[in-house]
């Protein structure tokens, strides 16, 4: 993995306390630095260019964003540590996550299977389940937004208000990736916390198989698939798809929310409406993603349903699949690619 590029002359050599010791990147909000603290822990510091410092109603929403992403139970997340906003340069410091992106992981052929994938189900969804409590949604959730990190799956890049930096998006546009966004999203029909739940099931077929359920090739043919077609689910583990499934559903009202999904990957089928239920399923989610045990048992394996050499019935629609998978298109043009030691934060 590469590291930080080097300082610029004119760089910054700390902020309060944090001493800067390279460059991580440098996205539409500004630059994003990697620094460490007196005892030596790095963070990533995003430092607002002075197009959000300049702009009242950017640095607004700015600041109310943040304070939000703050209240995000910090397992399975990249936490926000601290956030100086009326400081000059306004800057905010993250925890840094070391470690490759899922969707880089499986563009390379490494799937995610057995109990690593049950895993990797339960910490994105206990991740969603903090989201939505802090009152965010995350409204870009996908495989470039989950790290692998050495301490297990994080989710990043939440909440957040971004400005069209070439990745994905920006204030009352449609925001996201097609491969991942739910109907009512691509429709301009709102966004709500289960457009991230159609996001999770997208993601998670996507690690099992090495394929976006909607495809990944044309924007147009991606956008008709999920509006109007099935997903193509075959290959996905057998014990995941029947909730994968309740995932895509195309009425957002039928999906479940994120305490349920969660609840459903960890046994319990029962209702979910009681106040306590997010803290409740936060717990359990934390404790089985960190010790890999359910009910004091290891995580059962997934089964993995063999590939079916039959195309689906719309193969004229789905157009010539490749044998690797693609990065899914973004709405707009991407610019160079950010290395993935510091795509989490400069987005």
């Amino acid at each position: 993995m590469p590291g930080p590029e080097s300082l610029l002359p004119s760089d910054p050599s700390a902020f309060g306390e944090y001493s800067v010791t390279g460059r991580l990147g440098k996205g539409g909000q500004g630059v994003v630095y990697l620094a460490e603290d007196g005892n030596g822990d790095e963070y990533a510091v995003k430092v607002l260019n002075d197009q959000w410092s300049a702009d009242a109603d950017l640095r607004k929403r700015f600041e109310k964003e943040v304070r939000a992403a703050q209240r995000v139970a910090s397992f399975c997340t990249a936490a926000i540590i601290d956030a100086q906003l009326d400081s000059d340069p306004p800057y905010v410091v993250s925890e840094f996550v070391p470690g490759k992106d899922l969707q880089e992981t499986v563009a390379k052929g490494r799937t995610v299977r057995g109990a690593a994938l049950q895993r990797l189900a339960v910490s994105t969804a206990t991740a969603l389940v903090a989201i939505h409590k802090a009152g965010i949604v995350h409204r870009d959730f996908k495989p470039g937004n989950v790290l692998l990190g050495p301490d297990g799956p994080r989710v990043i890049d939440f909440g957040i208000a971004r400005v069209d930096d070439g990745t994905a998006t920006m204030t009352n546009s449609i925001v996201g990736t097609p491969s991942y966004m739910a109907p009512e999203q691509i429709e301009g029909r709102g966004i709500t916390d289960k457009c991230d739940i159609f996001a999770w099931g997208c993601v998670i077929a996507f690690s099992s198989t090495g394929r976006a359920p909607f495809g990944s090739d044309t924007v147009p043919a991606v956008v008709h698939r999920v509006v109007s077609a099935p997903p193509d689910l075959d290959g996905v583990d057998e014990a995941l798809r029947p909730i994968v499934e309740s995932c895509l559903d195309k009425d957002p009202n039928r999906r479940p929310n994120a305490q349920t999904l969660l609840m459903r990957l960890l046994g319990h089928d029962g209702p979910v409406g009681a106040s306590n239920d997010a803290d409740d399923a936060l717990q359990q989610g934390e404790r089985v993603a960190q010790t890999g045990l359910l009910n004091g048992n290891p995580l059962p394996p997934c089964t993995r349903r063999p590939r079916s050499t039959r195309r689906p019935a719309d193969s004229r629609a789905w157009g010539t699949r490749r044998a690797c998978p693609t990065r899914a298109p973004s709405v707009r043009s991407r610019g160079p690619r950010t290395p993935a030691r510091d795509r989490w934060a400069t987005r």
